[in-house]
């Protein structure tokens, strides 16, 4: 629908009140006078700094008292309601924790509810106006779409008195400009201001204020800078400096959080006696080889062994998990914050923190949750050392997960494009064998064949392409429920036909004595969740799936599942693989509604928030153990094994379990995600005692 002003909207409502009336005798208003006269008595602003015109701190103004929201329950629903009030046509997203900076006077609303709506914020549920438990440190924010809506009078919205602010900021080095290996880690500091980029004056410039714009530029730390070198440069150079007095306390994710002085237009001698600001940054481990230091073997974080990152779409970006008793969990997105999120981006050797997210905002993580209601100052080494509180499986949910997106430092390689192309005129491969974790930041970084290219004929059948998206799926295996279903089944030979034809029984079964005998069968339950931000989607389009009669249902994927049982040491003693039979929502969390079904040549996927269970008892649910000796072994599940559809996280895809079988029973325990452990307590897992080669003991 085409969005109308307040003044269309009373007009049609009166018309159609008057009709109502003629027709049933009673006219029933559409809102409450009370609050529809109340809303038009309020008034709206974004305030706040750094943010864009649409965006920012959430300000009302009523009966002649500026104040605040508190971002306790406040959802993107109540941001629409509160975007429409500001004239924007729709929010984008949302803010907590004061990140637009807290702000003044009274906080008027509390536990705000809405459905997204209502034409006015009066209508939302709330604690009622200016009764709230919180503070100014809970400040809500709204990111609106930047379009306006039609008709809109803005008499009601007060845009915050203009302040110069800063910008963006960048290092330009003070020799060799435009010729200087990407990322740029030293040189002169300078800010974008309103009409154009200015340099800092270096007097009272401090090691804090360093750290704070190596973060912003994506760098965890700084280092001391030769300033005898740079202010004999300085005497030969021209300087254009607009900003002075920087004040910082080291723990801010911005600039324009500190305190700072700007010159004014008409101040003749700027900056006496004193040069232009200039830095030194340390690169992380990821960007160090880049910028000419030492190449490190192996390039991982800092902090890899107690924190890391999941689920997001590019470095610096992911749900948090910190790893406690040898096992990784997530942490409650309760009282998180700029600061706990920028201590977790230098802990992984990047910048500042850009965004701390909440509500689950880089997907839901599984198993435990560690820590709740972290707090820091800023300055801490690791999130470890920061104040938190120990969780209980009552305190938070998954849905609560806390994410963050870090500042990264700018390297030249843009986003990988997308190309449909005719690759005709195409002359030369230069690059073939290519295998990358997913972590690197160039195909430069991920193992190839080097200058023994295996194909050195071009054309479509051999050029390489990608499709590039901002949010994937993320599919997770609930190994718990395998571990408490997993049995041994001896099914009779004339009940597997079926089976057979889908080739879901060992090789051996060819041989057999059919229909006599039977084959014995590993047995569990397979529960798939999408955790991700996108749907989990068949890479093969309706046009190609097989239907398959005798289990009446339609293949999407070749092999969606591989089941092994495996040697400690990693020799595959028997498998089984699982095409997708239908791939479709059977469970869904209490707010997601299902949206793939296999029945008449129905949509297939996995919704995000939703999974798909394969029971125990259907078929093919198994692994054929006939070949099998007694022994100790590993029983491996790897989900989207030949990664034929895009996951914003391969490394979770696979589930481990401890499997003791005596010849006549089976003990399946231990079940976890192969990432779920510690490198250590993994190596751990996969040794047994008394064994050097492929035989077991």
């Amino acid at each position: 629908m085409r969005p109308v002003s307040v003044w269309q909207w009373s007009a049609r409502g009166l018309l159609l009140c008057l009709l109502c009336s003629l027709c049933l005798g009673s006219p029933s208003p559409s809102t409450d006078p009370e609050k529809r006269a109340e809303s038009q008595g309020l008034r709206f602003r974004l305030a706040g700094f750094p943010r864009k015109p649409y965006e920012g701190r959430v300000e009302i103004q009523r009966a002649g008292e500026w104040g605040t929201i508190c971002d306790d329950d406040f959802t993107l629903q109540a941001a629409h309601v509160l975007c429409r009030e500001l004239g924007f046509t729709e929010a984008t997203g949302w803010t907590h924790s004061a990140k637009y900076g807290p702000g003044t006077g009274r906080i008027w609303l509390d536990n705000l509810s809405c459905r997204g709506t209502e034409q006015s914020v009066t209508e939302c549920a709330s604690r009622g106006w200016g009764n709230s438990d919180c503070t100014h440190d809970e400040d809500a924010g709204v990111i609106c779409k930047d379009q306006r809506l039609p008709g809109f009078s803005d008499s009601n919205v007060i845009e915050v008195e203009h302040h110069l602010q800063v910008e963006e900021v960048r290092i330009r080095p003070a020799v060799g400009w435009g010729r200087r290996p990407l990322p740029v880690t030293e040189g002169l500091v300078e800010v974008r201001l309103p009409d154009g980029w200015s340099q800092v004056c270096d007097k009272g410039w401090s090691a804090h204020n360093s750290h704070v714009v190596c973060g912003m530029l994506g760098f965890p730390s700084e280092k001391r800078v030769n300033t005898a070198f740079y202010r004999l440069l300085a005497q030969r150079q021209q300087h254009s400096f607009g900003l002075h007095g920087v004040a910082c306390m080291g723990t801010e994710a911005h600039l324009s959080l500190c305190s700072l002085e700007f010159y004014r237009a008409n101040d003749t001698t700027r900056c006496p006696g004193g040069g232009p600001a200039v830095v030194s940054c340390v690169p992380g481990p990821l960007y160090a080889a880049s910028s000419g230091q030492k190449k490190q073997q192996h390039l991982k974080p800092q902090g890899e062994g107690r924190v890391r990152l999941k689920g997001g779409a590019h470095p610096g970006e992911g749900r948090v998990e910190v790893l406690k008793a040898s096992t990784w969990g997530t942490v409650c997105d309760r009282k998180w914050d700029l600061h706990a999120a920028s201590v977790v981006c230098r802990e992984l050797g990047f910048g500042s923190a850009r965004e701390a997210l909440s509500g689950a905002r880089m997907g839901q993580g599984m198993g435990a949750i560690h820590l709740s209601e972290v707090r820091c100052s800023g300055q801490e080494l690791s999130l470890w050392k920061c104040p938190h509180k120990n969780i209980t499986a009552e305190d938070c949910s998954h849905s609560q997960d806390a994410g963050v997106r870090c500042n990264l430092p700018y390297t030249g390689v843009e986003t990988r494009e997308t190309w449909y192309w005719d690759s005709g005129n195409i002359t030369e491969v230069v690059m073939s064998g290519v295998r990358c974790t997913g972590t690197e930041l160039s195909l430069d970084q991920c193992a190839h064949h080097g200058t023994h290219l295996a194909c050195k004929r071009t054309g479509t059948r051999f050029t390489a392409g990608v499709i590039c998206s901002e949010t994937a799926s993320d599919l997770l295996l609930h190994s718990a429920l395998v571990q408490e279903t997993a049995y041994i089944e001896d099914r009779p030979l004339h009940m597997l036909y079926c089976a057979a034809e889908e080739n879901c029984l060992a090789s051996s079964a060819r041989s057999a004595n059919w229909p006599y005998g039977h084959r014995r069968l590993l047995r569990f339950s397979s529960q798939i969740h999408n955790l991700g931000r996108a749907d989990f989607r068949p890479k093969a389009g309706r046009h190609s799936w097989v239907w398959h009669e005798c289990h009446g249902h339609y293949h999407s994927m070749d092999i969606f599942t591989h089941y092994d049982i495996l040697t400690a040491n990693g020799t595959k003693v028997a498998e089984g693989h699982k095409a997708s039979f239908c791939l479709e929502d059977t469970e869904c969390q209490e707010d997601v509604s299902k949206r793939y079904e296999c029945a008449n040549f129905g949509e297939q996927g996995i919704t995000v928030g939703c999974w798909d269970l394969y029971r125990h008892d259907i078929d093919c649910q198994w692994i054929d153990i006939t070949d099998v000796k007694p022994g100790n072994y590993i029983l491996q599940v790897v989900i989207n094994p030949n990664f034929e559809v895009a996951e914003s996280d391969f490394t979770n895809n696979a589930m481990k379990c401890n499997c003791k079988y005596d010849g006549h029973r089976i003990w399946v325990h231990n079940c976890h995600i192969g990432d779920a452990f510690s490198e250590e307590a993994n190596r751990r897992f996969e040794r047994y005692p008394g064994q050097t080669s492929n035989q077991i003991i």
